[in-house]
């Protein structure tokens, strides 16, 4: 069983972080042209899953990066590894323990331009209860109206309370989890 969807989150909240800048009512996430993941090593195999329920409040301007930001919640109950007995344990205590923290948060604290389309989105990832400082790297290109957010960042589970108890053992799970994003946004200004 692998359980690393801490990154997943973290990862997209970085995502929409650097998509988001000014504060327009326009700027949407495409929900079903985006997609969060979350890789993560068990006994030394990687197992991937992903959330299907998440959202962004953006307001970012590519003219002015620093005085941009975002939000991003995502629904821990939505974390899914494909099997149905490792889904039905993620939502319990040990994993998210979605009753008491149903939702992980992102919210930017800086983002800064690094170079063409690249930006590093720094804030705050919450999840279960634990909240860590994070710089997540986003490469944002655009065609037509849309434009992508992509990136990819590591989170330690276990900081996050992510796999508790017996779990807690980095040799069965890996404590370093890979979160993977794509975010399609519309009302983005052109870059």
């Amino acid at each position: 069983m692998k359980f690393s969807t801490p990154l997943t989150c973290l990862a997209l909240g970085c995502a929409a972080v650097l998509a988001g800048a000014p504060a327009w009512a326009q700027q949407k996430l495409v929900p079903g042209q985006s997609e969060i993941a979350f890789v993560s090593k068990q006994m030394g195999v990687p197992v991937e899953g992903k959330f299907t329920k998440f959202d962004a409040q953006l307001a970012f301007d590519p003219a002015k990066p620093a005085s941009s930001s975002v939000a991003f919640t995502v629904d821990t109950g939505s974390a899914t590894l494909g099997v149905k007995e490792t889904d039905a344990e993620l939502p319990k205590p040990t994993w998210f323990n979605v009753p008491k923290f149903p939702q992980a948060t992102f919210r930017s604290t800086a983002i800064k331009a690094v170079g063409a389309g690249k930006y590093e989105v720094a804030g705050k990832l919450s999840i279960k209860g634990a909240a860590q400082d994070v710089v997540v790297p986003v490469t944002l290109t655009q065609s037509g109206a849309l434009t992508t957010a992509t990136g990819a960042f590591a989170i330690k589970r276990l900081a996050f309370k992510i796999g508790e108890n017996e779990w807690a053992d980095t040799s069965m799970v890996a404590d370093e989890v890979q979160v993977k994003f794509k975010l399609a946004l519309t009302g983005v200004g052109k870059l």
